[in-house]
């Protein structure tokens, strides 16, 4: 594409201030670029009334576009970018001036219309939970360079790189000393002990340094010792609410940072019963299953 004129390009952007024109009508704003194309009125109308059914504003064309919120002016910036049916779609964080909710919203919708149009959406932002949701696959890019390219899941579970693990979500690392014996397989950790390992779980040899990763929500928090080898005892640091979940940081011998734990809320206590359980002693355990093993610093 690097010799074809940009205005020849089948390309088109959604950028991140919308860039809606004031003086222009929806219906002037979305069908700008049909400017240069000699379309009978009547077709003109047609292609600007669906994409007005599209995006779900029907018959708003005539509107202002200052007589917009901030969802709706997303959404007619989105049709002005569809109505030529490019090849590609770039977005330039285009979620990032609306509010939590109506982001959340608009995701969803985003990702339908993308679904229905069947056009490649080149999707630029920031927000991680944004990328998961909206994404078939994820490019995490670092420094000029990309670090691991993968589906949201992949890249969520199955990290490549400590740098990936800890952009995407939260992550506890605990440096480790890969020990074999025969069939059998271990990790000797800070903090966890040994850990035993699934033999396909790990490649390197013997005495190689690894570094063991495991998200705040694979761990199990429960004041009585767990039934299982894969569990550690600590102590409750902090504790802070977030509504439908809760974020405990314990602290667990050798091992200096706490390590953060998230559980989702499926009783009523709130802040109170929360703080009540700063300094209690409890028990973590996890799956072997949930371990991801990165290679050492």
């Amino acid at each position: 594409m690097s010799d074809v004129p940009p205005h020849h390009r089948p390309v088109n952007m959604v950028f991140q201030s919308y860039a809606i024109f004031p003086h222009l009508s929806v219906a002037d704003n979305i069908a700008y670029g049909l400017r240069k194309q000699k379309l009978a009125k009547a077709k003109r109308r047609e292609m600007i009334d669906e994409m007005l059914d599209l995006i779900k504003l029907p018959g708003y064309g005539d509107r202002k576009a200052t007589q917009l919120s901030g969802g709706q002016r997303q959404r007619i910036a989105l049709a002005r970018a569809l109505i030529l049916r490019p090849k590609v779609l770039l977005l330039d964080e285009p979620l990032g001036a609306l509010d939590k909710q109506l982001r959340e919203q608009m995701q969803l919708e985003l990702r339908a219309l993308q679904r229905q149009v069947g056009i490649t959406f080149v999707f630029v932002t920031h927000d991680q939970e944004e990328a998961l949701t909206l994404s078939d696959r994820i490019a995490v890019m670092s420094g000029g360079k990309v670090l691991q390219v993968d589906t949201p899941e992949g890249l969520y579970e199955t990290p490549k790189t400590r740098e990936v693990a800890s952009f995407i979500g939260n992550m506890n690392f605990f440096p480790g000393t890969v020990r074999r014996n025969g069939s059998n397989a271990a990790v000797e950790t800070e903090g966890l002990g040994t850990v035993p390992m699934d033999i396909e779980q790990i490649t390197q040899p013997d005495g190689a340094p690894v570094l063991l990763a495991l998200r705040p929500e694979k761990f199990s928090l429960s004041p009585e010792k767990p039934d299982t080898e894969h569990a550690v005892a600590g102590k409750v640091r902090e504790a802070a609410y977030l509504g439908e979940r809760s974020h405990f940081y314990v602290a667990i011998d050798g091992k200096e940072a706490p390590i953060a734990i998230s559980t989702p809320n499926q009783s009523r206590g709130g802040r109170e019963g929360l703080e009540q359980r700063i300094g209690a002693p409890v028990w973590l355990s996890w799956s072997p299953k949930s371990v991801v093993i990165l290679k050492s610093d």
